[in-house]
């Protein structure tokens, strides 16, 4: 079964759950939850700015930040990044102790700690070779609508996804307030999903 991104690098899916013979979205009762949790949360944070360019430059310069390309973590707990900074969160996962964090509700902020505390990749440092489609060049369609048993997580917000562009429709601000007790799914970093070319440190 082949693996598909969907508008950002990083999260992939199996192409035969998410889209039908003729390309259109499955029904979301025809696919598991964690992909149903993370098409919806990929529609939101689809167009957000860089975790890293936010952390430089802040809510009052967002035109400053790169758009995000690449998105490791689970559904809510998730960091996204542009390409320029992805070398940098791969060196704080390998590297610096991030994967202590993995699969823990500490995953985005310990990685928003390590980053904004002035830590960064080596000159040169190797990130991550994707092998990959153009997550942003697939078929025009339309998501099919979820409802709050679908996601079991959270008020669903948003409704339609242009898969093609990433146009959405009743999408919120891309970074919820993570605080609610609503908010507890698993992170699932293993290799497919963050792409990685080489084995976690022991």
């Amino acid at each position: 079964m082949s693996k598909v991104s969907i508008g950002l690098r990083g999260w992939r899916f199996d192409e035969d759950e998410v889209f039908t013979e003729d390309g259109d979205v499955r029904p979301f009762d025809e696919m598991r939850e964690d992909t149903r949790r993370r098409l919806v949360r990929v529609g939101v944070l689809y167009g957000s700015p860089c975790d890293a360019c936010w952390l430089i430059h802040g809510d009052d310069n967002l035109e400053a930040c790169n758009e995000a390309t690449v998105v490791y973590g689970e559904a809510l707990s998730e960091v996204t990044l542009c390409d320029e900074h992805e070398p940098d969160f791969m060196y704080w996962f390998r590297e610096a102790g991030g994967i202590e964090h993995a699969e823990t509700e500490r995953f985005e902020d310990a990685f928003h700690e390590w980053f904004a505390g002035g830590e960064r990749a080596p000159d040169g440092y190797g990130g991550v070779e994707h092998v990959d489609t153009d997550p942003r060049a697939l078929p025009e369609t339309e998501m099919p609508e979820p409802d709050d048993e679908d996601l079991g997580t959270r008020e669903v917000v948003e409704r339609r996804i242009d898969l093609r562009t990433g146009e959405i429709e009743e999408a919120p601000d891309p970074r919820p307030d993570t605080d609610s007790e609503d908010d507890e799914d698993d992170l699932d970093l293993d290799d497919a999903d963050l792409d990685l070319d080489a084995d976690y440190p022991s």
